[in-house]
């Protein structure tokens, strides 16, 4: 039986590569804009990576645009505070530590059990970081985790950015008209 996390995992992997069955099923509930930027991974899809390592890291997306590592959490809270496993701080701590090292954005996407319409929310977390070209905007343009004030990551899915906009966003590129 795979592990709880995993359904998510699958399930934001084949959005991401554009297959047909999941968008499908994905957009049933959403509204028409949302239904709009899930169809774009029809046309644009990702190469998604299932990760192995314990870096925080579940998927990999790449396209000629934009790469990015993603760690999936789902949750029926829409609250999720890090400070209640280590495990997830240090997590994020060396995914934070190792994106940085190459530049790149680390991405948190955030399922939530049971909602209608985009159930997925995507975040960052917070560095001060100095990312290069288009990670630099796409960083400015993420919401990111909370930070408590003893210092532990929060992530509320209500602050986060859908991820159907998230799509719309790297799916608009400037070299359309070259």
């Amino acid at each position: 039986m795979a592990a709880p996390g995993d359904t998510y995992e699958r399930e934001l992997k084949a959005l991401l590569t554009g297959d047909e069955k999941a968008v499908a099923r994905m957009v049933k509930t959403c509204n028409a804009m949302e239904t709009a930027a899930y169809n774009t991974m029809l046309r644009e899809p990702f190469l998604v990576i299932r990760a192995a390592g314990s870096l925080g890291i579940d998927l990999v997306a790449l396209r000629w645009d934009f790469s990015f590592p993603i760690e999936v959490k789902s949750s029926s809270d829409p609250v999720m505070h890090f400070s209640r496993s280590q495990r997830l701080v240090e997590q994020a701590d060396t995914m934070l530590g190792e994106c940085n090292r190459c530049h790149l954005v680390p991405i948190y996407a955030f399922r939530l059990k049971s909602f209608r319409g985009d159930p997925w929310r995507v975040f960052t977390i917070p560095s001060d970081h100095d990312y290069k070209g288009r990670h630099s905007v796409l960083y400015r343009r993420l919401p990111k985790l909370d930070v408590s004030s003893s210092g532990n990551y929060i992530m509320r899915w209500d602050d986060g950015m859908k991820l159907s906009d998230f799509l719309l966003y790297t799916g608009m590129n400037e070299y359309d008209t070259l």
